[in-house]
């Protein structure tokens, strides 16, 4: 079957369908990662309150323009004391109103599910003392986006653009379209979301 829009020449074959657009946002005030198939970043900028979070809405919007599907990350209600959680619950409510807005689908993930998308396990560095584990994780993530998918998350905000990697490669992996050989152990990590109705999906033909 070929795409709409894209015609087969008499004598060759249809090309073939193209993946659907899959944006991971791990959303944060400081430093917002932002993914897609192949690509990661991060979005910063020394603005406070208002400015800030216009600033966000606009970048973000930019990013998920098109998308088919946006996988956001949900809050870490362990860490709802964190300093700044109320203007960062505002900024996730802002974008997720924006992509309602704009009728783009989009999917919450936990931590612990990405998390054990990426390494197959909700607390990969348990064995690690309790203040490391969670630099430890972050750490381990990061390397998992490295050798699984060829994608280098460094500098400033390394761990945002790698948690935003792994959201969109479980999009992509839902709708289809998995961007690497996945384990069960990591695949189970999809059941326990709450995936939007009516995502037009194409399966890899690979």
């Amino acid at each position: 079957m070929s795409v709409p829009g894209q015609m087969a020449l008499p004598g060759l074959p249809a090309p073939a369908p193209a993946p659907p657009v899959v944006i991971g946002l791990d959303l944060s005030l400081t430093s917002t990662g932002v993914a897609g198939e192949g690509w990661t970043e991060a979005l910063r900028t020394k603005s406070r309150g208002h400015q800030r979070l216009r600033w966000l809405r606009r970048e973000i919007g930019e990013r998920t323009a098109g998308a088919a599907l946006v996988v956001v990350e949900g809050a870490a209600y362990s860490q709802g004391r964190q300093a700044g959680h109320h203007e960062l619950a505002g900024l996730w409510w802002i974008v997720t109103q924006d992509l309602w807005d704009r009728k783009i689908p989009y999917a919450v993930v936990t931590p612990h599910a990405r998390t054990i998308y990426a390494t197959g396990a909700a607390y990969p560095a348990k064995e690690y003392p309790a203040k490391e584990r969670a630099r430890v994780a972050k750490g381990m993530v990061r390397d998992a986006v490295a050798t699984r998918y060829g994608v280098e998350c460094d500098g400033p905000g390394r761990y945002d653009k790698s948690d935003a990697f792994v959201l969109a490669a479980m999009g992509l992996h839902w709708a289809g379209w998995p961007l690497a050989v996945v384990p069960d152990t990591h695949r189970r990590a999809l059941d326990n979301v709450q995936w939007p109705q009516g995502v037009q999906t194409t399966p890899n033909p690979s």
